[in-house]
């Protein structure tokens, strides 16, 4: 069975943790977070952050990215050395991915997965496997990088499977859901969908249009009728085929300032209604933990 820890989510920094529930074991998605942060909240969460073996990025931009490095360095002394899986494109257009592979041993994530060039480095070092050209094999646990629409170098969400048949499907920074990620969402027990803004608030913000547009716009965010659309389908979907519908559903990166914590809420809600759903609705907060079994 899995769990989801979902340390923060928002534009202030985002971080979660998928763990391998009959082993204690877990993978990290994105460090946007500093590093008192992130142990105070596997600390509230019932996790060992030492027995994290891989970390996966979904994309450059820093709030996912700017406390990986201290956290690592941090991990490091406790003795945990984690395999960063990072596309190479994201690494190309950031320089706080660049000194994290300078410090770091990492993996290429993107279609086709390879270890770092300095694999002598790796000694003592707790690394995941390459099961295939796009699955990683770590802690136990079998990770699928799917693409997502976002304006960076590259951009992922994961579907992530444990040996028992569990399943958890997760996206965020996406504008549409696209097709790849649409069928890797599907029969998974655990969702984390993003559900980033209220329309009505976007446009009537404060924003500048430009950054409005960006966030509207297919390499932007998912919003919340968005999220509305993309469950009721998936649950649909899903049944029809005799697979699993969600269990539980997150609703992920929810803007500060273009939304609110209700509305996502009330938006997953309604795309229960319409598929006929029955699943328990959650939100990822920016500052506090949100923990799924």
């Amino acid at each position: 069975m899995l769990k989801l820890h979902v340390l923060a989510s928002g534009s202030k920094g985002n971080a979660a943790i998928v763990e391998n529930a009959a082993t204690g074991a877990g993978v990290l998605i994105d460090c946007g977070i500093c590093k008192r942060d992130f142990l105070e909240r596997c600390d509230e969460a019932g996790f060992d952050p030492t027995r994290l073996e891989a970390v996966f990025i979904t994309h450059e931009h820093g709030d996912h990215t700017k406390g990986l490095g201290v956290v690592l360095r941090g991990l490091a002394k406790l003795g945990c050395a984690p395999m960063v899986y990072v596309n190479r494109a994201c690494v190309d257009s950031s320089s706080t991915l660049q000194k994290i592979a300078s410090d770091f041993e990492t993996a290429t994530l993107g279609a086709a997965l390879t270890l770092s060039q300095d694999e002598n480095a790796s000694e003592g070092r707790n690394e995941a496997s390459v099961c295939d050209e796009r699955v990683v094999c770590a802690a136990g646990l079998h990770v699928l990088p799917f693409a997502t629409s976002h304006d960076a170098a590259a951009s992922f969400g994961f579907r992530v499977e444990s040996p028992d048949g569990d399943a958890l499907g997760y996206i965020t920074d996406s504008g549409i859901v696209t097709s790849a990620a649409h069928a890797a969402l599907r029969d998974v027990r655990i969702l984390a969908l993003e559900s980033n803004h209220d329309e009505r608030m976007l446009k009537n913000g404060d924003y500048p249009y430009i950054i409005k547009k960006r966030i509207a716009s297919e390499l932007g965010h998912l919003s919340n009728p968005q999220a509305t659309d993309e469950l009721a389908t998936l649950i649909t979907e899903s049944r029809a085929a005799g697979l699993r519908t969600p269990e539980t559903v997150v609703a992920m990166h929810i803007s500060q300032n273009n939304n609110n914590y209700d509305l996502p809420r009330a938006a997953l809600e309604e795309g229960l209604a319409i598929a006929s759903g029955n699943a328990r609705i959650l939100c990822g907060y920016q500052g506090r933990l949100t923990s799924v079994k």
